[in-house]
């Protein structure tokens, strides 16, 4: 009887060494879906793929679990450039702000068999760029230039369009467009012309309004002259030479004759 029990005991020990190290786990997080893979299904893993949430167990030598977020993730994608209809040079820097189509991960795995990153950065990245060079190609600089914004509504709607056809939906596009050197020169010179004549007419502006306070003031002065004149009648002026007179008369000379009052 005793022997059966060690026997017992080395057989469980036994199998839960064999469970702990023929099995794993792995949490499936929440804002996300897992998927477990079949790697020796039938048809190595194209079609041996299952929807799993929550705690997965797995043989790690037969299976294996793909985690994919479903959550809004924004990617700042590298730097590229696309040419215009007429060749000129525009430099773009997008950001991209999207999240895979809930339910939706067995689907994008059976098509790519790789981890959403990877997708992410290499597949949609694409599908980014050609967004870009099939719409810019369209127009040239100057159409580009004064419609942007229709230019860039054009953008979006055909990476929108592309991106759901992958099961995923986009949220948000940057363009972080960026125009050609020489479109920027020009533009800059173009300000610093306006500048310089709103400038130059800013100093019209003052000097003529300089030269309007001189008028101003010089028919001022006459007004007050010629006022002041029209009031000097002779009563005025007989007073004004006795308050000026010191009252003696010179002792050489003619002797200077009171102004008469008519």
């Amino acid at each position: 009887m005793k022997r059966k029990i060690n026997h017992l005991c080395v057989f469980m020990l036994l199998g839960a060494v064999l469970f702990s190290t023929t099995s794993c786990s792995e949490r499936v997080d929440a804002g996300s879906e897992g998927i477990l893979v079949n790697l020796y299904g039938s048809d190595k893993g194209v079609d041996d793929v299952s929807l799993v949430t929550g705690r997965v167990w797995y043989n790690p030598f037969t299976e294996e679990v793909y985690e994919y977020p479903t959550y809004v993730q924004t990617i700042d994608y590298p730097a590229f450039t696309i040419n215009a209809k007429d060749g000129s040079e525009f430099t773009v820097d997008p950001t991209v702000s999207l999240k895979m189509v809930d339910g939706n991960a067995p689907r994008v795995f059976k098509k790519y068999r790789k981890g959403l990153d990877d997708i992410v950065n290499g597949t949609l990245f694409n599908y980014v760029k050609d967004a870009f060079r099939i719409q810019l190609n369209k127009y040239t600089t100057d159409q580009i230039v004064s419609n942007r914004d229709l230019v860039e509504k054009a953008i979006e709607a055909q990476l929108s369009k592309a991106l759901a056809k992958e099961h995923f939906h986009l949220e948000q596009l940057t363009s972080g467009l960026k125009y050609p050197s020489s479109i920027v020169e020009a533009v800059n010179q173009k300000n610093k012309a306006i500048q310089e004549a709103q400038r130059a007419l800013n100093e019209v502006a003052v000097k003529k309004a300089e030269a309007e306070k001189m008028l101003v003031q010089a028919k001022a002065e006459r007004e007050a002259n010629e006022l002041k004149t029209a009031s000097l009648t002779p009563a005025i002026l007989q007073k004004m030479w006795i308050e000026k007179w010191d009252g003696k008369l010179p002792v050489y000379g003619n002797v200077p004759q009171m102004m008469m009052v008519k």
